[in-house]
This record gives C-alpha cells, sequence and structure tokens, in this order.
C-alpha cells in the first residue's frame, strides 16, 4: 500500500547519544541547524514524534517562522503540518503541549489505549477542525505499515518528517518503512549509559546506506543518508521504491519505438549494491531488452544473484518472437528469487501476457508497487494510445 515519504530527523553526540540524564533537555544543535529543522518542518505535510518524546521534552513541535507559515498558507496547506503521535498504552498528559499548539493531530495507538486516550479526554471534536485530535485505534498492536498507510490514504500525507526518540527511529529502520536519515553530529560526548541513544539493537537491514549530502552547520555536521537494501519477500521497503523510481527513469532513456515498449531495469544485491542496469534497445541493438540487458553484464554464476531484487519498470515478458529466451526464463534462469515491478503489461503486443504467473510459478516473489505505474507509462503514451 502507497505510504508517505518518510524522513528520519536527529542530533546526536559524538558518542551516539539523543540527550544526557539531566532534567533540561540537552541541545545538540546549533541555532543555524535549528532553523533549518524549522525550514524542513515547513516543507512537510505532517511531524511525527513517539509519546516517550511526548513525555520527556514536552515539545510544542511548531513551524516557528512566520514567514514559513505565511507561505504554507498561501500555498493552500495548513498554517502547521498535522502533528502525529504514538503510544501503545494511549496514556499521555491531557495538559502535555503537544495537544494545546499549532492546528490538527492524531494519536495512533492500540484498541486498549483508545478507550485510556478518550477516558483520558485526549480525543477532540473541536469546532474549530484546525485544532481537532484524532484518536486511531489500529488494532490489538501497533502496526507500522498501517499507521503509514492511513497517513497516506486518509490524511493525505506524502511527506512525513520523524522526529524521534531513539525506539521510533529504530522501528522505522528495522523494518525498511525510512526513506531518509537527516543526522546532525555535535561535537561534545555524552557517556552516561543511562541515556538516551539514537539506535537500539534491532535486525538492521544489510549493507551499507547511500550519503547524499553532507553539510557544515556552524559547529555541527548534517549528514544525510539513503536505505539501499532492498526488501524481503513481499514486504516493499523504502529502499524498493528508489530502485524501481530508477528502473523507471531508465526507461525514459530509452530510444522511441513504434513496436516494443521503453522498459528499464536493475539488478540489486541483498545489501543494497547495484550490481547492473539496462533498459530497452541498449547499445543500438533494436531487440534487446531491459532484463536482458542488465542480467547480460553480470556472470551467470555471480552468487549473489541468488538473493538479489531485479527491478523492472515493466513485468518482465512471458513470451517473446525476437529472441528464444523471455525475460522471466531469463531471470529464473540467472537464480534470481524476488521481482519488483510497476505495471503489469498490457495486451497490446502480447495477448494474456503474464510473465508474473511465470515468474511466481518458477518460486519467484514478485511485487507490484503501482505508485509508480505512471511514471513507468510515460515513456509508453504512444503504444498505450493506440488500444
Amino acid at each position: 500500500m502507497p505510504h508517505p515519504y518518510v524522513l528520519l530527523s536527529a542530533a546526536v553526540s559524538l558518542d551516539g547519544y539523543l540527550d544526557d540524564t539531566g532534567p533540561e533537555r540537552l541541545l545538540l544543535s546549533s541555532p543555524a541547524d535549528f532553523d533549518r529543522v524549522d525550514e524542513v518542518r515547513a516543507s512537510v505535510d505532517a511531524i511525527l514524534i513517539g509519546a516517550g518524546t511526548v513525555r520527556a521534552d514536552n515539545p510544542r513541535l511548531l513551524v516557528n517562522s512566520p514567514e514559513r507559515r505565511a507561505a504554507r498558507t498561501a500555498a493552500g496547506l495548513p498554517e502547521y503540518p498535522l502533528k502525529v503521535t504514538v503510544s501503545g498504552s494511549g496514556d499521555l498528559d491531557p495538559a502535555a503541549r503537544f495537544w494545546h499548539t499549532g492546528g490538527e493531530k492524531v494519536l495512533y495507538t492500540t484498541d486498549k489505549g483508545a478507550e485510556r486516550a478518550r477516558a483520558l479526554g485526549l480525543a477532540t471534536d473541536a469546532t474549530d477542525a484546525a485544532h481537532a485530535t484524532d484518536v486511531v485505534p489500529l488494532g490489538a498492536d501497533l502496526d507500522w505499515r498501517r499507521l503509514l498507510t492511513h497517513l497516506h490514504d486518509v490524511r493525505g500525507v506524502r511527506r512525513l518528517m520523524v522526529e524521534g526518540g531513539g525506539l521510533i527511529h529504530t522501528q522505522l529502520l528495522t523494518q525498511g518503512l525510512a526513506d531518509e536519515l537527516q543526522l546532525v553530529l555535535a561535537p561534545l560526548f555524552v557517556g552516561d549509559p543511562g541515556a538516551p541513544r539514537l539506535f537500539g539493537p534491532g535486525g538492521y537491514q544489510s549493507g551499507r546506506l547511500r550519503l547524499l549530502e553532507t553539510r557544515r552547520i556552524e559547529d555541527v555536521v548534517l549528514m544525510r543518508y539513503e536505505p539501499t537494501a532492498p526488501g524481503t519477500a513481499p514486504l516493499p521497503a523504502a529502499a524498493d521504491h528508489h530502485w524501481l523510481a530508477l528502473a523507471c527513469e531508465l526507461a525514459a532513456q530509452c530510444p522511441p519505438s513504434d513496436t516494443a515498449f521503453s522498459v528499464g531495469a536493475v539488478v540489486v544485491a541483498a545489501d543494497g549494491t547495484e550490481l547492473a542496469r539496462g533498459h530497452s534497445r541498449e547499445g543500438g541493438d533494436p531487440l534487446v531488452h531491459a532484463e536482458e540487458a542488465a542480467l547480460a553484464k553480470l556472470g551467470p554464476a555471480d552468487p549473489r544473484l541468488a538473493g538479489a531484487t531485479v527491478y523492472s519498470s515493466l513485468e518482465p515478458c512471458a513470451r517473446r518472437a525476437s529472441r528464444p529466451a523471455p525475460c522471466a526464463r531469463l531471470i529464473l534462469d540467472a537464480g534470481v528469487r524476488r521481482v519488483v515491478t510497476a505495471w503489469r503489461e498490457p495486451d497490446t503486443f502480447v495477448a494474456g501476457a503474464d510473465g508474473s504467473g511465470v515468474l511466481a510459478a518458477g518460486g519467484v516473489e514478485v511485487v507490484v508497487l503501482p505508485e509508480h505505474e505512471e511514471q513507468a507509462k510515460a515513456p509508453n503514451r504512444h503504444l498505450l494510445c493506440r488500444r
């Protein structure tokens, strides 16, 4: 299901702590970086923090700049982003500043937590809808995928900024749901084992994150990272969207054709290493398909293929007249066991095409991410108009 773009934001000490154990909040960012955070807040649809952060820091979670708030309203947006918190128990202080500042709020909780929250008076049906609080139960347990789907589909959130705490960041990263990490490194040490850390133990995805940017901001350093490791089995990870978007970009590079689709493909190892890429009619070959072009760049005995994911903007073909083996067969022969695609092949050239069925019958997990379908179709509009 579609999810918002999830951006994790945090500042840490050199030894990885979010705070110390003193009574006052440890300020890790510089004044200029606080202003940068305010700018990021103004750019998103919603800001999320965990219940522990509400209790420990009692934040207002606002866009502080009047100019940025004015720009939001001029663009037809609420003055403040939606404020979101998560609590399994629903046991939160009704007097916390979170509930009494800014615009709309949402509390995601369990069924029992919703009863507790309503008993505390956290659910409000305010006359001024801009200051209402919505309590949303997610069932017997908290489910991050269901939460993100609800934010996307019901609340219209496309970009979500997550400001902690460490447990929330850990859960989103280990479940492959974080699209980006914005980490600020402060030039000090905490050294207290009882202080909260940014990340806890967990089953993190393998491989290295991709560094997108480094920036010096007064005496702190901002580092932006992007996860690269594919998801597992049918559950898509944030990186699956990044790689499939790249495959769709490759499709746009194909030489145009009136007799074949424009398709892009990327082969990615389990640790997030890009192994190969290709696109239709690559290298002047009018017959080569995207998956075929990418796989041809790898040795057939490459041990990384068994754990790799093939990303293809269009479902791999099940039948073709131009070459002996269709792309679905090439993928099976390569030993790949996971394929992510944006778009099922229409009947434009082959009636009843079902590459996904061929792959599934061969033991391959096929994941379709329809959020990317329009991007995959874009270089093929002239073909679809003929149908």
